[in-house]
């Protein structure tokens, strides 16, 4: 199969992209009436003032024109990690958790990821670092994950069984 010089296939791809683009905006564009343009239009150019403006917004909004997804508190999952660097095994090494002490808000779901080339472990501590049986996970082999979801404001504490210098805490506000 015969290659066609770069410089007919690019300009020619260049063109593809934009031609699509342009109809996709000019498609958008088409379907907003005109009075919401000019009316956006006139406040830009200070021809309305931001009440005019915002009453036209709030009227789109009143006749579900423009449909605005109300958001469920309940729904809402906060989500956060804990990584566990290639490195961390080593006593020398600066491979602690990342972050080492992670703050969250209550309801936050942590997950531990294991970037480690050699298995590990989550250990729920008490303030006296004494194992407790609050959140402990499994062995991690790399890769391998591990979720808890924090629903108590506090300070938790954990470690590496397998690694005890490895420490890390979450604060739960």
């Amino acid at each position: 199969m015969e290659q066609l010089p770069k410089k007919i296939v690019l300009p020619t791809i260049v063109f593809a992209i934009l031609l699509i683009s342009f109809s996709v905006n000019f498609a958008n564009a088409q379907s907003v009436p005109e009075w919401v343009k000019n009316t956006a239009l006139w406040y830009g150019e200070g021809v309305v003032s931001e009440q005019e403006f915002l009453n036209m917004v709030k009227f789109l909004i009143e006749n579900e024109v423009i449909v605005i997804e109300s958001i469920d508190a309940e729904k809402v999952t906060h989500q956060a990690t804990v990584t566990i660097p290639n490195g961390n095994s080593e006593i020398a090494s600066a491979g602690f958790y990342l972050p080492l002490n992670l703050e969250i808000s209550k309801g936050t779901t942590v997950t531990w990821v294991n970037d480690d080339s050699v298995p590990h472990n989550i250990q729920s501590l008490d303030t006296s670092g004494k194992v407790i049986d609050w959140f402990n996970s499994p062995p991690l082999n790399t890769g391998d994950k591990f979720e808890f979801a924090f629903e108590e404001s506090g300070v938790y504490n954990y470690y590496c069984s397998f690694h005890p210098w490895r420490v890390g805490s979450i604060t739960v506000k």
